[in-house]
């Protein structure tokens, strides 16, 4: 044939729209920490977060990601059409588009991986944040492990569901309402109903108690996954981050 399938084209672009979309689950999910303040990627010293609100950090790398990886991902049905108008072997209406469509998608997701390699290597973590946000949220998440130690002991399920869903509400309400802390605990601590667990509540509100092996998972993912393909790709790796000025 004189010209290889367009369909070839919609394949690399797909691909390229995958890389895209990793990136953007990650950038959009930074966006959001730092939205709760967990997170921050890299600032600058003399960098301006905000022109409006000179307090702001504005996740500015993060948005650039999101921003061109939404452009790489909608390229994929481009070459989509472009196959499927192909006459018999091939049509000419094909070549100015390709001329566009696929360096665009290259210069894209290498922008979009840059901009990725830079904001990792700089990304800050603020674990007294963190940590604030799960003693607010834990003693909710940790109902259902109340509820089942203290049936272990002898409780009746139905009873003790009920109760927590009262103190359960009556915190909520004091959160909503009044802007203060979630005291749920200090609720069951103090009611007998929950007696057979109040001498090891503190413990069953650990938060390693609730992270199930994601510790162990993401340790073996880099050892048996990541750490092979960066050796074996180690030539081509880049050695140093590229500075990024935002």
């Amino acid at each position: 044939g004189q010209t290889y399938t367009r369909k070839l084209d919609y394949t690399v672009l797909s691909l390229l729209s995958s890389v895209s979309q990793s990136a953007y689950k990650m950038a959009g999910d930074i966006r959001l920490l730092m939205h709760l303040k967990e997170i921050d990627e890299p600032f600058e010293k003399n960098q301006v977060g905000s022109s409006a609100m000179a307090y702001k950090r504005n996740p500015m790398r993060s948005e650039r990601i999101c921003s061109l990886a939404r452009f790489v991902m909608s390229l994929p049905i481009n070459a989509a059409n472009t196959h499927a108008n192909q006459w018999m072997e091939r049509t000419l209406d094909d070549s100015a588009n390709r001329r566009l469509v696929l360096p665009q998608a290259f210069l894209g997701v290498d922008a979009v991986l840059n901009l990725c390699t830079n904001v990792v290597d700089g990304l800050h973590v603020w674990p007294y944040v963190v940590r604030k946000h799960v003693d607010q949220e834990l003693p909710f998440m940790a109902t259902e492990n109340i509820l089942m130690e203290c049936v272990r002991g002898g409780g009746d399920r139905q009873e003790l569901h009920e109760a927590i869903r009262e103190l359960s509400m009556l915190a909520s309400k004091r959160v909503k309402e009044e802007g203060l802390e979630n005291d749920l605990l200090t609720r069951i601590s103090g009611d007998s109903r929950f007696a057979v667990i109040h001498d090891r509540l503190a413990s069953l509100v650990e938060p390693s108690r609730f992270i199930g092996r994601s510790d162990q998972q993401v340790k073996e993912f880099l050892a048996e996954e990541i750490d092979p393909l960066l050796a074996r790709l180690a030539d081509i790796v880049p050695k140093k981050v590229m500075e990024m000025k935002v």
